[in-house]
């Protein structure tokens, strides 16, 4: 028995995970823990997460790998300030004190969290070695071409390659500072959100504009080719030397300011999201058809921070450049924790790889913490909660179904948590997908958030193609593509509609599921079946059979700023310090109007404590 402990940190998304002789035993972000949105200290969280559900303790450890190489990645940094010198000086000095500290030491921090138990080797992976790894080893293919996307590794900012049987090989990369992920990062802080975690809402923007400043941004920004690659004019851009990602040129080719945080969101904005999100879609869709085209491979998989751009994904999809898609659930640098776990086992070790063409190895990223009833009951009780408890499955899923058909909003915490950003169902807010006002609610009521962010709808699988813009093979189980509602599901916009711009196209209902469908028609696609998560499954059967629709509402279970809840005690303290209903946790169902009153003060602490970002 082999135990392979993947670790990332002090970048972005802390996280760790155990791999034991090739399976996943357990993974987990260290903000479910910490309750630090991107957490990017060390995962000792996490670690003792994985390692409890694994049984072990640190001695009992064969390997522990991290997931990137931090001198080369130092060596890069100092390169760069040389380059750009005397200009970079105070990004240098911001930089410096956390390398100097942790992060050119990281024997010694790992052995520090380990107890000092552990007596065997760390093994280092490439970074986008481990991005690589994460998407091809836990796929279902035997073979497939790999493609990976992000801001920076050490050099790499993406790469492609092969994967075949326990072996990977990268061939060709693009290097720093040519970067997609930090091109997108660029706009994410110049429409005024916050790099690293801003992106998914320029994405989300996207549709209330119109791609009017593509061609300006590939005609100044970037000497774009047509296999994907690209060299970006640095004049424009101040992330190699500065402590912002763009510089004046920018403002003068924009005719205008980057937008200040939290400030009133213009149509400039939301059409420079149309036009980068265009861009971007145009070059993942350019490098997808080369890297076809170079490896001969019909199946793809992808990962790095880009894969999580869904609209991206989505288009490369409904391109048909490759029979099948896969993509890493943690495709940002939490993935890499695991990417980096089994790529010991595979390509190290050499050990077989068995896979059947379909199902994947990742367990329906459910890998975090899990609590049982006894669990939940003893919470529930020491804080005087007023809960039902059923324990017939049916009675429970039942009563769930129809709170959310009554268009009552409903936190839903079943199973071990999810592993990535998104939330699958195990830590999830849902809602009716059929109610006009359901999307406005959530935003504003529940996870206090811009009014413009779109939510996610979970689909029966064998419904999927019938309600979305999808091949019956097709299916998203990790809500990593985007997908059009189809056209018979649409509505006729009438009159009122013609003139609206921004976001005035809210006010108008788009399909008979309209609080998950965007206002260009599109919809990230959550498909469900019952092996990743089968009691959601039996949830949405339900909720079909009363009310003959397979789609519901799937959004993170938290508020803004805060991590997707992990514990019983996240999840009640959620319910009373939010508009929600209905709080139904493992076999506990709970009724906001029941629960003994929070005083005002201390929801407000638990609201103040997260930043709003």
């Amino acid at each position: 028995m082999v135990n392979i402990l993947g670790i990332s940190a002090f970048y972005h998304d802390s996280a760790a995970c155990l791999v034991r002789d090739g399976e996943i035993i357990a993974a987990a972000q260290e903000e479910r823990f910490s309750r630090k949105k991107h957490d990017y200290r060390f995962p000792q969280n996490a670690i003792d997460f994985c390692l409890g559900q694994g049984g072990i303790g640190p001695q009992q450890i064969d390997y522990v790998t991290f997931y990137d190489k931090p001198l080369v990645k130092f060596e890069r940094l100092l390169e760069t300030y040389l380059a750009y010198a005397p200009e970079g000086f105070k990004s240098f000095v911001a930089g410096m004190p956390l390398w100097l500290r942790q992060k050119l030491y990281l024997p010694r921090e790992m052995d520090r969290g380990l107890g000092y138990r552990y007596k065997g080797r760390y093994v280092f992976t490439d970074h986008h070695e481990s991005h690589a790894a994460s998407a091809f080893f836990p796929s279902p293919f035997n073979e497939a071409a790999i493609l990976t996307l992000d801001g920076v590794g050490e050099w790499s900012t993406a790469t492609y390659g092969t994967g075949r049987g326990n072996k990977i090989e990268l061939t060709h990369e693009l290097r720093f500072p040519h970067s997609l992920g930090l091109l997108y990062s660029a706009f994410t802080y110049f429409t005024g959100f916050k790099v690293n975690s801003g992106e998914y809402k320029l994405m989300g923007l996207a549709p209330y504009g119109k791609p009017k400043y593509k061609d300006l941004i590939i005609d100044n920004l970037m000497d774009l080719k047509q296999d994907g690659s690209f060299r970006m004019d640095m004049s424009y851009f101040n992330y190699c030397q500065g402590l912002t990602m763009t510089g004046p040129k920018m403002e003068q080719l924009f005719a205008g300011p980057a937008r200040r945080a939290e400030s009133r969101i213009t149509q400039r904005e939301m059409d420079i999201a149309a036009s980068i999100q265009a861009v971007t879609e145009e070059v993942m869709i350019r490098t997808a058809r080369h890297v076809r085209q170079e490896t001969g491979m019909k199946n793809l998989v992808l990962a790095g921070g880009v894969a999580l751009n869904c609209v991206g994904n989505g288009k490369i999809m409904s391109e048909g450049i490759f029979d099948n898609i896969w993509i890493q659930p943690a495709a940002g640098d939490a993935g890499g924790a695991l990417g980096a776990a089994l790529f010991v086992w595979y390509q190290l070790l050499e050990n077989a790889r068995v896979v059947d063409g379909v199902h994947d190895l990742q367990k329906g990223s459910l890998l975090g913490p899990h609590f049982s009833n006894d669990q939940v009951k003893e919470y529930l009780d020491s804080i005087g909660a007023k809960y039902h408890h059923y324990a017939n499955e049916d009675e429970l899923l039942d009563v769930v179904a129809q709170q959310m058909a009554s268009e009552r909003v409903v936190g839903y915490m079943q199973g071990p948590m999810e592993f990535g950003p998104r939330a699958l169902g195990a830590r999830s807010i849902i809602g009716d997908a059929r109610s006009s006002k359901m999307q406005s609610v959530m935003n504003l009521k529940i996870k206090f958030r811009e009014s413009f962010r779109p939510f996610a709808p979970c689909v029966l699988r064998e419904d999927a193609s019938e309600w979305f813009e999808l091949r019956d093979k097709d299916e998203s189980p990790y809500m990593l593509l985007v997908a059009p509602v189809q056209q018979e599901k649409r509505l006729p916009t009438d009159s009122a509609a013609n003139g609206l711009e921004g976001i005035e196209l809210l006010k108008v209902s788009r399909s008979t599921v309209p609080a998950v469908t965007h206002v260009d028609y599109s919809a990230r696609v959550q498909t469900v079946d019952t092996e990743r998560n089968p009691r959601l499954y039996k949830l949405i059967k339900r909720f079909k059979d009363k009310t003959g629709c397979p789609v519901i509402i799937n959004t993170s279970f938290n508020i803004r700023g805060e991590p997707i809840v992990c514990s019983p005690e996240h999840a009640y303290r959620c319910l009373m310090a939010t508009n929600m209903d209905v709080l139904a946790i493992e076999d506990f169902i709970l009724y906001k109007h029941e629960q003994p009153q929070a005083k005002q003060h201390e929801i407000d602490d638990y609201i103040a404590q997260f930043e709003l970002d």
